[in-house]
């Protein structure tokens, strides 16, 4: 995979925009956990130290485009420039005006404001990304989490910028990501979670064709369970999807629970019991694997070469429903293979479990992570090979 990485150019005295996910969860108007602001210091810090003026912009949440900061100011970027500062002691200056050029302020940081307001963002709007492209001498795309995503600020803007090239955390991510699905240690196993089979159909197709085991959990469990007859109450699960479970089980190993524990509720007080899996009531829910099943899983993870992890085995926000994804995440951390994690709740687990330090790879991608196992094309990856090839 040719692309051209940034510690190829000359940075002194130029004007390096980069291109980071900083879609960070905020809460009261500060940010609750900064993961991904974590993952974008190195690269911040590269750039700096190499004498670069750095302008760094992002999205955060879901704005409506077109519409000012001013007036939906929950997605403004305020919160983040903060706890950038605060992480690097940094002057961290935060512009909202910047579409048509703007003069470099006393700072070290330039943060530009949710780029996803700009009209013409998500259509990948060739306007608009030329006027992205005017902002700088050298654009970065370092934000593996919107790889996936042709947008003007990820994929469009690489055609117009004088120079463009991968930073070292999309480098890194990449760079990962093909050792555990092209060249992976033997055995390898993944680990599934989530709500819907739907939603991860196309990744459980591709893992089948990979991997020696895929463990699954959550809904997703469930309609593999009801696909081979087992009676899940009122557990989340897709009827519509049997025969497509039934034709991945067909093709991999897929290990299900013999064991769960249940719930009539979500709430925090609800109560929950250890069950046989056949003996799950018509007014209970799965809500977590037993510990039977932990056992069973474990003996699979441990002796894994590779392993790729994707969402947890149950609500492991509700202590009582915990144990399966902290079992998981501990067999995980031990194991003694090459580990890739990814997806918003599967860094919540690693996080709320304390086993960052011993994941191999930790991906900041969600979607990007799941479009790369199925095997498609990135388009900012795209356009970055596009670029070097001409």
């Amino acid at each position: 995979m040719q692309i051209p990485e940034l510690t190829s150019f000359n940075l002194n005295g130029q004007r390096v925009l980069i291109r980071e996910d900083l879609n960070v969860p905020i809460s009261e108007g500060e940010v609750s956990s900064d993961a991904r602001i974590q993952a974008a210091l190195p690269t911040l810090r590269y750039a700096l130290g190499q004498g670069a003026k750095v302008i760094v912009m992002s999205h955060l949440g879901r704005p409506r485009e077109g519409v000012p900061v001013a007036d939906q100011p929950e997605v403004s970027l305020a919160p983040v420039a903060r706890q950038l500062a605060r992480l690097t002691g940094y002057r961290v200056q935060l512009i909202d005006n910047y579409i048509d050029g703007f003069e470099l302020p006393e700072a070290d940081i330039v943060l530009l404001e949710n780029v996803r307001i700009n009209r013409g963002e998500a259509a990948n709007d060739d306007g608009l990304a030329r006027k992205l492209a005017a902002l700088c001498d050298i654009f970065v795309m370092d934000a593996f989490g919107t790889a996936h995503r042709a947008q003007a600020s990820t994929a469009g803007i690489t055609a117009f910028a004088p120079l463009a090239c991968a930073g070292p955390l999309l480098t890194a991510e990449l760079k990962a990501l093909s050792k555990a699905l092209q060249a992976p240690r033997q055995p390898v196993v993944a680990i599934v979670g989530g709500s819907k089979v739907s939603s991860k159909l196309e990744v459980l197709d591709a893992l089948s064709e990979k991997v020696d085991a895929l463990i699954v959990g959550g809904g997703i469990a469930n309609t593999f369970l009801a696909a081979s007859g087992v009676r899940v109450g009122r557990s989340l699960h897709e009827p519509a999807l049997l025969d497509a479970a039934r034709r991945i089980q067909a093709k991999v190993q897929v290990p299900l629970p013999v064991d769960v524990v249940v719930g009539n509720s979500l709430s925090p007080g609800g109560q929950a019991r250890i069950s046989p899996i056949n003996a799950v009531r018509d007014d209970e829910m799965i809500l977590d694997i037993g510990p039977q099943t932990q056992a069973k899983c474990s003996e699979i993870i441990t002796p894994a070469g590779t392993i790729i992890w994707n969402g947890p085995v149950g609500v492991f926000e509700l202590p009582a429903f915990s144990a399966g994804t902290r079992a998981i995440a501990d067999t995980v951390a031990r194991n003694e293979g090459f580990s890739i994690a990814g997806g918003g709740d599967t860094l919540a687990a690693i996080e709320q479990f304390g086993i960052t330090d011993q994941v191999s790879y930790i991906s900041t991608g969600g979607g990007a992570f799941l479009e790369f196992v199925e095997g498609k094309a990135l388009p900012a990856v795209v356009a970055l090979q596009a670029r070097s090839s001409n």
